[in-house]
């Protein structure tokens, strides 16, 4: 069992896909007379995080992941069949771009993209925090070795990070929230919490705490519709502190796309007073913010995709997320360009000057265009390197080995005992 007072020293760092060719001003741009099929470390990462098609890279996938505005993949149910399809997928992601991070959920219960073929199916969440509740110490070493499964089994298939912790509460309130959410008490939550990335940290494995700055007290699902949470500032501020509560072991967050009227009136991903006056600013969060996946009804406040990754990056999320819509991507892709910004100007808010470069229709071999580099002030080199942080720290086990180790199949046996009675 993983012990979720001990962790790795320090934060994940960057063992082996650094930064390559950051320009001195911290934009995007790609050397000069790099062509967009050039070698994977000409380009360093950028900004968007998109997914893929299929089981294996299509032509779009591999244009896609070449641009110089694509810092990660996200890999989806439809992207597994099996661990070998899944690991000569990330070895094609890292063929095409060394240095994207490839992200999934992998929460357990509901939300485990991969469950078959040798990955373990991990409880709910809810069910550790039921625990919890009536035996907090066997709580805590069931969230770290749910911690422990879900890392070592995603590194061992080439995937770098899982977007989870859930630090929602519970109260009933939000079905899409439910029973992914550890519990309704915030302090039970931020114990578990700490636990799990405890275990994640355990198998080199950074974390993501969703969704900022709460969703469990809002009932409509912002992937079907708007939500707003309408509770007065103090209660939500309150909140935003009760979600930081995990501590120093957080690594990166999630906005959520619910408006707070009290604190503004636009929702928490795109607005920079939750990002930076208050995440920043008032809380003093350090890690690294992602957007929510930007394709949802929640996030159409914003205007289309595009208007929505410049307002979150001009808000201060540092990488942005488009699924499940190729044309959507594209547009973003093209919209963006491929320098994204010096610090130097606040910008146009409605993106107008931004030079743009076409990923849809230049040839292959075509030079990107030179870019507004006013036009992202936030983008900077601040950005890419809290992204770079949350890359694994350490080598990771294939999978024989893995099954082999003493302290996953004791993880593992216990999840399974949970599953067993819930």
């Amino acid at each position: 069992m993983i012990d979720p007072s001990v962790s790795p020293a320090g934060r994940p760092v960057p063992t082996q896909h650094a930064v390559p060719n950051a320009a001195p001003n911290g934009s995007l741009k790609a050397p000069l007379n790099a062509p967009l099929n050039a070698t994977p470390a000409a380009l360093p990462p950028g900004p968007l995080m998109l997914d893929v098609l299929g089981t294996e890279l299509n032509a779009d996938d591999r244009r896609r992941l070449r641009d110089p505005a694509t810092g990660g993949v996200i890999l989806f149910a439809r992207n597994f069949v099996s661990r070998a399809q899944l690991l000569a997928l990330t070895a094609a992601i890292r063929a095409v771009r060394p240095e994207l991070l490839i992200a999934v959920d992998q929460e357990g219960g509901r939300v485990q993209r991969f469950r078959t073929d040798g990955f373990t199916r991990v409880p709910p969440m809810r069910e550790i925090g039921r625990v919890a509740a009536t035996d907090l110490g066997r709580g805590i070493r069931l969230a770290a070795a749910a911690g422990f499964v879900l890392a070592a089994e995603l590194r061992a298939h080439g995937v770098d990070l899982s977007f989870t912790p859930v630090l929602d509460v519970d109260i009933g309130r939000s079905s899409v929230i439910g029973d992914r959410a550890f519990d309704g008490d915030a302090t039970r939550v931020a114990l578990l919490a700490g636990a799990l990335n405890g275990g994640l940290l355990a198998a080199g494995m950074a974390n993501c705490g969703k969704h900022f700055p709460g969703h469990g007290h809002v009932a409509a699902d912002t992937h079907a519709s708007a939500a707003s949470d309408e509770r007065d500032r103090t209660t939500l501020l309150r909140d935003a502190r009760d979600f930081l509560a995990v501590g120093a072991s957080l690594r990166a967050v999630m906005a959520a796309h619910v408006v707070y009227p009290a604190v503004d009136s636009v929702p928490a991903g795109f607005s920079k007073v939750w990002l930076k006056d208050v995440l920043r600013g008032q809380l003093g969060f350090d890690g690294a913010v992602f957007s929510d996946d930007l394709s949802m009804a929640g996030a159409r406040v914003a205007g289309d995709v595009l208007a929505g990754a410049r307002m979150a990056l001009r808000a201060g999320c540092d990488m942005v997320l488009v699924c499940n819509d190729g044309a959507a991507a594209d547009r973003v892709l093209d919209g963006l360009g491929d320098g994204l910004g010096d610090g130097s100007s606040d910008g146009p808010s409605d993106g107008a000057g931004a030079t743009t470069h076409s990923t849809t229709g230049a040839a292959a071999g075509a030079e990107p265009a030179a870019a507004d580099s006013a036009s992202f002030p936030d983008w900077d080199r601040a950005s890419r390197q809290r992204i770079a942080a949350l890359r694994p720290s350490g080598t990771a086990w294939d999978f024989e080995t893995l099954r082999g180790r003493d302290d996953y199949q004791l993880a593992v046996r216990a999840l399974a005992a949970l599953a067993a009675v819930a």
